[in-house]
């Protein structure tokens, strides 16, 4: 079976290739680097944008001496084309998942504080199994991969949450509930606290805190604990690293809590029990409704009784 490369718009033929060109000159911002990224000339480029022109009657880029800008017709344009050549992509994965192969591209976020799998050993296995699969990763806030998933940007996503986090438009997996601990400096006053002792939030809030940004889930486990608590604390810097947030932590600028499954991964801080600590979720999360090949795959490898395999599927052959 093969799959057609050209869509209709109103009577005229638009060629993939060309709506190819379109996104790559508008992500790379010339038509130079646009060539490079796709292995043609730039001659070759160019005349296959302005042929694609000609046939909407309006012109899709500014060109000057110093920059190459979408128009307003190229604005519109754009998203058009980015479904395109997503659908053509969806389409080939689908035929050679019916042929018994796994193949297309598999888009996965991550937050910085997964604990409940190993990702890069996970996904080294997935690469063997599937070859022709092209994986990419990225690593994010948890409020804005659910989003990215909900949208079609990734396929799936790795999140830490607070319980009462909802997750609207996906579908959901909780795979570790865990706590948080308590991590100062080595020399700070409650470093000397004996092992195993909790300590409570209310002795904590009187501490110069390092945290994420205010609003985003991360945060919120923290926050939510001490104002259940009827406690406020003061958060005097806000960070989006949590190698960062180690850093500072571990030279005296502030206590921190985090997961107590990720804290052993954290060189030159003391950890602390907490009483009544703030409580997180690790999930998965994905879309069902545009769940390609490449993903299901994948979750199958997570969450077998939820993603059901085709017929006859066999990991692909490298090729």
């Amino acid at each position: 079976m093969l799959v057609i490369a050209m869509i209709v718009i109103h009577d005229r033929w638009m060629e993939l290739q060309q709506l190819r060109y379109v996104v790559a000159v508008a992500e790379t911002g010339g038509f130079t680097r646009a060539a490079e990224r796709c292995h043609v000339v730039q001659s070759a480029l160019s005349h296959q944008i302005a042929k694609l022109e000609r046939e909407l009657g309006a012109r899709l880029f500014e060109r000057t001496s110093r920059r190459v800008r979408l128009t307003a017709a190229g604005e519109a344009v754009l998203p058009a084309a980015r479904q395109a050549l997503e659908a053509a992509e969806r389409a080939r994965a689908e035929v050679a998942a019916a042929l018994g192969q796994i193949r297309g591209r598999l888009s996965i976020g991550t937050i910085s504080t997964v604990t409940v799998v190993d990702l890069p050993s996970l996904l080294g296995v997935y690469r063997t199994e599937h070859p022709q699969v092209r994986v990419s990763l990225v690593t994010w806030g948890s409020e804005v991969l659910a989003t990215e998933v909900r949208e079609g940007a990734l396929d799936l996503a790795f999140l830490g949450v607070p319980p009462e986090f909802v997750a609207r438009g996906v579908a959901s997996r909780t795979l570790l509930r865990d706590e948080h601990v308590a991590v100062v400096a080595p020399d700070h006053p409650l470093a000397g606290v004996e092992a195993g002792t909790p300590v409570g939030l209310r002795r904590l809030a009187q501490e110069v805190f390092v945290d994420f940004p205010t609003g985003t889930a991360a945060r919120d486990q923290s926050d939510g604990a001490f104002t259940r608590a009827g406690l406020r604390r003061e958060v005097a810097c806000e960070v989006t690293s949590v190698d960062t947030l180690a850093a500072l932590v571990r030279n005296g600028l502030g206590v921190a809590t985090l997961p107590a499954a990720f804290v052993p991964r954290l060189a030159g801080v003391r950890v602390l029990a907490l009483r009544d600590a703030p409580v997180r979720e690790e999930r998965l999360v994905w879309s069902p409704d545009r769940l390609s090949p490449a993903a299901a795959a994948f979750l199958r490898t997570l969450v077998p009784d939820t993603i059901a395999p085709p017929p006859d599927a066999t990991p692909s052959e490298p090729g």
